[in-house]
């Protein structure tokens, strides 16, 4: 296994490093580090995207013939590591990471002309139907409703939890096309135009109160859904097999370099934070807590360079992309634990908003704001994308054979 990078690398992680100071603008760092959730306003995720498009950076993993950049897997890793430490706006993935890659295997000709090309240049965003008030962590529960009506799916059901819709020019759902067989037989891959009528989009308005554009989650209902029937993905009840496709993309990415991110900005919390003549960061008990979750994050980033090592030889990552998941979402969740404690008091005061422009003084350090609602908000962090429960069960199988 060889963990060093090349004098290329290095280059290419200088070429990174100087993309990000000119794109990611102080008005973007501004927002983001008021960001409860991850997101900022949908401008400005749009302004970064494009500016990745027209880096051509904006879809690391597309192959080349699509139009992405054509990174070696050291140079994807290398990347993804420089945006995580940088903490820039993460891609809006439904479009470039998810979907994308579906389209690409199993799309027509037609189908990746008419889409991909919108998708690359963030002329379009998109959301992702899967879970629904029934059908969570057990997705095969689905019943959303598509009936084939000839030229036609008229769709009726709903669905949940999904993020960004309120921006959203299309959705890709998992609809029921079928009863017969087993549940997983009878579901098909559907992409909607959220102009369709009887599409109406109603906010899920969280513990933190976030309203208006910058929610996160909505429920989206569809309501007699004209579909075209060109707008099926591969094989009608099929879509199983495609939706597992897509969680392979879901999946697998590095997490170390946020996580540093997050213990470093813990650090310089502790520090400001006055206790028994001293700072926090110097308790010994905290000292201890800190240490332990660098040594987690140092085992995850080795993990994952073994990972990528091993990508760079014709691997794949296969089940160790869950393991990816479940350690990465723990630790992420350890940290912003830790950092509640760190702040102390001044995560109590409800803040409903902070990108929202106000003349009131802030109670408390600015990142005080943003401490507790971020701490809620990674609570999901192990449930989205499969459940950790789930993820252990895939390792269970797949990797000690049980």
């Amino acid at each position: 296994m060889d963990l060093s990078f090349s004098k290329e690398d290095e280059t290419f992680r200088a070429e990174v490093r100087t993309f990000i100071e000119e794109a990611y603008t102080p008005t973007m760092r501004a927002k983001h580090a008021r960001s409860k959730h991850g997101y900022i306003d949908k401008e400005s995720h749009v302004q970064w995207q494009k500016s990745l498009a027209k880096k051509g950076w904006l879809a690391p993993n597309w192959p080349v013939e699509y139009g992405g950049p054509g990174f070696s897997v050291s140079q994807k890793y290398i990347y993804d590591v420089e945006m995580g430490r940088a903490g820039v706006p993460h891609t809006v993935p439904f479009g470039p990471t998810m979907v994308a890659p579906v389209i690409m295997k199993f799309g027509t000709p037609e189908q990746k002309k008419r889409f991909l090309p919108d998708i690359l240049e963030t002329n379009v965003l998109w959301c992702q139907g899967y879970s629904e008030p029934g059908a969570g962590s057990d997705l095969a529960s689905l019943q959303t409703k598509a009936e084939n009506k000839g030229d036609h799916y008229l769709v009726n059901g709903s669905k949940i939890w999904t993020s960004v819709a309120q921006w959203a020019d299309w959705i890709f759902c998992l609809v029921r096309t079928s009863n017969e067989g087993k549940r997983q037989e009878g579901i098909s891959f559907l992409l909607i135009d959220m102009k369709t009528p009887g599409v109406q989009v109603e906010p899920l308005v969280l513990l933190d109160g976030t309203p208006g554009p910058h929610q996160e989650v909505n429920q989206v209902f569809f309501t007699d859904v004209k579909v075209p029937m060109e707008n099926l993905i591969g094989e009608e009840n099929k879509g199983w097999t495609y939706a597992k496709y897509l969680l392979e993309f879901e999946r697998g990415n590095p997490y170390s370099a946020g996580l540093y991110r997050g213990l470093n900005k813990l650090k310089k919390i502790a520090a400001d934070t006055k206790v028994d003549g001293g700072t926090l960061a110097d308790q010994p008990e905290f000292k201890a807590q800190v240490a332990d979750l660098f040594s987690q994050v140092t085992a995850m980033e080795f993990t994952e360079l073994r990972i990528f090592s091993a990508l760079s030889t014709g691997g794949n990552v296969g089940p160790e992309s869950s393991l990816l998941k479940c350690r990465g979402t723990e630790i992420q969740q350890a940290i912003s634990e830790l950092t509640m404690q760190a702040v102390g008091g001044y995560i109590t005061p409800f803040v409903v908003d902070g990108m929202i422009e106000t003349n009131e003084p802030s109670i408390g350090p600015d990142y005080a704001m943003t401490a507790a609602p971020y701490y809620f908000s990674l609570r999901k962090a192990s449930i989205y994308a499969g459940s950790n429960e789930v993820q252990r069960n895939i390792m269970a199988k797949a990797v000690l054979g049980l």
